[in-house]
């Protein structure tokens, strides 16, 4: 089993930054990538960004791409997704997900944090 528990969610204003900060608890961190996922209100749940279990980066959706960053600390079990200028149509809740190295299967969520950005 592994835990995950998302923090750093708020209300900010179009072209601010948040960092969102994941802590994984359980199973061994270094074995899993680790995913952070968004859904809006009535649309899909998307991938955001993804870093692998060794630490390389290997995804970011094109709508954030040169605004959001990805990492890890594998010594304090946490993954972090710094968001810069914030557009509103990034409001959402976002959650962190982990998968076994590279499985297919994101197995484990977090609850979210929800994310708004004011125009």
């Amino acid at each position: 089993q592994v835990q995950l528990v998302e923090s750093g969610g708020g209300l900010v204003q179009a072209g601010g930054s948040l960092r969102l900060s994941c802590a994984a608890s359980g199973r061994t961190f270094t074995s899993y990538t680790m995913g952070w996922f968004r859904q809006a209100p009535g649309k899909e749940r998307e991938l955001v960004a993804r870093i692998g279990w060794s630490g390389g980066v290997t995804y970011y959706t094109d709508s954030v791409k040169g605004r959001f960053t990805i990492s890890r600390d594998n010594a304090k079990y946490t993954v972090y997704l710094q968001m810069n200028s914030l557009k509103p149509e990034d409001t959402a809740v976002y959650y962190c997900a982990a998968k076994y190295m590279d499985y297919a299967t994101y197995k484990y969520w977090g609850q979210g944090t929800q994310v708004t950005v004011s125009s």
